[in-house]
């Protein structure tokens, strides 16, 4: 499995992940101008020249908003998340990111169990957040301090 930047030329594949993946997926434009933008980040898992999973972060100041992380559903339970989740994190810590956050279904439990391994904490509910079900969302955040 290779992790990556996003390439431009990937957008067409991640779209489609996300419409495996979620009930009110990004479309491929959304994706191609948040890509565009310099404070959106992604990356991608590919296997076999097939992306596998990607994860988004939207970046404010020294703060990361992971916006998705997406695997598709024949390669999970093979820690692609939990790798996708790690390099994002990692390659926002190179932008002086020190705090990420992000928002997950209460009912997803896998999910919550990766952030959680990776020091995010839960820290409040979104009543109602999610539609396509209808679900409230968990906030998580992982912070840590600048080095001095």
């Amino acid at each position: 499995m290779l992790i990556s930047l996003m390439k431009e030329e990937e957008i067409p594949q991640v779209a489609a992940l996300e419409q495996v993946c979620f009930s009110e997926p990004w479309t491929e434009q959304g994706l191609r101008e948040s890509f565009a933008r310099p404070e959106y980040l992604f990356v991608t898992a590919t296997e076999d020249d097939q992306i596998v999973g990607y994860a988004g972060l939207y970046q404010v100041l020294d703060e990361g908003d992971i916006t998705n992380i997406a695997v598709l559903p024949s390669a999970r339970e093979k820690g692609i998340g939990t790798v996708l989740t790690r390099a994002l994190i990692e390659a926002g810590e190179q932008r002086a990111i020190h705090a990420f956050t992000l928002e997950v279904r209460v009912g997803n439990a896998a999910a919550i169990h990766i952030y959680e391994k990776l020091g995010f904490v839960p820290v409040g509910v979104r009543k109602g957040f999610y539609e396509k079900p209808k679900e409230d969302a968990l906030i998580m955040w992982r912070r840590q301090m600048p080095a001095q």
